[in-house]
């Protein structure tokens, strides 16, 4: 019997006249060919009847880049917007290279989406900006926010990472500059053994000079505060003179008995000057001084080092044969001959 069916392809409708028995006869008189990710229905094999209707929904080859991340699909939908709800791909607030109520064409298309983030941007030493991008990486948002970057700073995660809702962006400023400064140069010390000073001693013979130098230093900051500091250069501007200094060679005496007679003649102080007429850890008065030998230390015995009043005292006991009887007070209350 002669029917008439309506074959819906798409949405589009056509009603055709047809003595054919089943839905695939209908649609190969029509010269519609099904493909493997169409959607018939009803079936190739269902049988036809007076009125009714066939549907078929061509499948699209779709290739979706979500926020660089590539897939290809296959959907029926008619627009873009229906294809994205169909892949369940949220595009509230997405850029997309399409119009949303474009139709799928047929053979397909490139579909390239941006989704919408909430993230944290701290730049530098500022504080953290709360912002909604839909740029899919760092490098993207940087471009996206027109943000200047000079040679030597550091963004955190790198150019290439991935945004995500809820990531954290950095900026850390990094800049560098050469200063220079003018420093002192020490003078060399030049040292002299001399064996009539003890070991321990020294005297400077000539104070020396210090000299000057230039230091070129390279100063780096982060966020405006310095982090590092490199001396990178220098030149000496100014020669420094050598300083010579005479050091003692001479052994110390043994001062055991003598620090027991500082002690008692001087509550253990060298330096003693009480203005009686005797002077030092051991009370010399200034001829004693003198006569053995004291001024070539120092003027006045208070004024030498310990080991240079034991020395002269060594030679005050020697001249009495070894006796500590020119302090016989002392020397009676320590026993000592």
């Amino acid at each position: 019997m002669d029917k008439s069916v309506t074959v819906e392809v798409d949405g589009q409708t056509r009603t055709v006249s047809t003595f054919d028995d089943t839905v695939g006869e209908v649609l190969e008189d029509q010269g519609i060919r099904v493909g493997a990710h169409d959607a018939l229905s009803p079936s190739p094999q269902a049988e036809v009847g007076h009125g009714e209707t066939i549907t078929l929904d061509r499948g699209r080859l779709l290739k979706l880049n979500v926020d660089g991340e590539v897939r290809e699909e296959w959907v029926r939908s008619v627009t873009v917007e229906q294809a994205l709800r169909q892949l369940g791909v949220n595009a509230d607030g997405a850029v997309l290279n399409a119009d949303r109520n474009m139709p799928v064409p047929e053979q397909g298309m490139e579909l390239s989406v941006r989704t919408q983030k909430d993230i944290t941007l701290i730049d530098g030493s500022g504080a953290p900006q709360q912002l909604t991008t839909t740029a899919a990486n760092i490098d993207e948002l940087v471009k996206e926010r027109k943000l200047k970057l000079g040679p030597d700073d550091k963004v955190t995660p790198g150019a290439d990472a991935k945004l995500v809702t809820g990531a954290e962006v950095r900026i850390d400023r990094l800049q560098s500059s050469v200063i220079s400064v003018t420093v002192p140069v020490p003078p060399p010390v030049r040292e002299i053994v001399d064996n009539s000073m003890f070991k321990g001693e020294e005297r400077v013979e000539s104070p020396g000079e210090a000299g000057e130098k230039i230091q070129f230093t390279r100063i780096s900051t982060r966020n405006g505060e310095e982090s590092d500091r490199e001396v990178i250069d220098e030149k000496v501007t100014k020669a420094p003179v050598e300083k010579v200094v005479r050091v003692g060679g001479k052994a110390a005496p043994n001062s055991a008995v003598w620090d027991k007679l500082v002690q008692c003649e001087a509550t253990g102080n060298w330096a003693m000057n009480s203005g009686n007429g005797y002077y030092g850890g051991l009370q010399f008065d200034k001829s004693t001084w003198d006569a053995y030998g004291g001024d070539q230390y120092a003027p006045y015995p208070h004024q030498a080092s310990r080991e240079q009043q034991i020395a002269v005292a060594e030679k005050v006991r020697d001249a009495r044969g070894g006796s500590y009887g020119a302090w016989p007070s002392c020397s009676s209350k320590l026993g000592l001959d």
